[in-house]
């Protein structure tokens, strides 16, 4: 009789236990949900832009910059970040690039002064290649490959606002 009751009792506790695994797993599984799904937003908002034309300090459909497109995708979710892409770059969290994901941000330098004066939201990430879109002065919105040889030299840091 004894014995059943400790074969009773550590299954009670060992079900238990499993119960509270589950519980905490699906309260941390909906936050990721919840953060993917506004991500996803993000990055669908500025690919609404695919195609706009350059214009400095544009935050429409009319006209783009580069820093613009991430302010206006991430502000339309509720993140507020600063409008010029220096001052985005002090934002977040830096990564390294092997562990990018979809919505992180990329910086680059593309002026003679050295300085990051140009930023990107990440579409898709893997091992091969990394997508982003951004707004050029001479393209406008458009989504490029890091891999293109101007990005990969011009590119200084990763930041993950998200």
């Amino acid at each position: 009789m004894k014995q059943l009751f400790r074969i009773i009792l550590i299954c009670l506790v060992l079900t238990s236990c499993g119960g509270i695994k589950k519980s905490f797993t699906g309260q941390k599984s909906a936050k990721t949900t919840k953060s993917s799904s506004k991500i996803g937003r993000i990055v669908s908002h500025a690919q609404s832009f695919e195609g706009t034309r350059y214009k400095f300090g544009g935050t429409t459909k009319k006209g783009m910059d580069c820093s613009g497109l991430v302010y206006t995708s991430f502000l339309r979710e509720k993140v507020a970040l600063p409008r010029t892409s220096r001052a985005m770059s002090r934002e977040g969290k830096r990564i390294k690039l092997r562990d990018v994901k979809k919505g992180d941000l990329l910086f680059f330098k593309t002026g003679k002064k050295g300085v990051i004066n140009h930023v990107g939201v990440i579409v898709s990430a893997n091992s091969k290649r990394i997508l982003f879109i951004h707004s050029t002065s001479s393209r406008g919105v458009l989504t490029s490959n890091l891999n293109e040889k101007y990005w990969h030299r011009a590119y200084a840091e990763a930041r993950r606002i998200l």
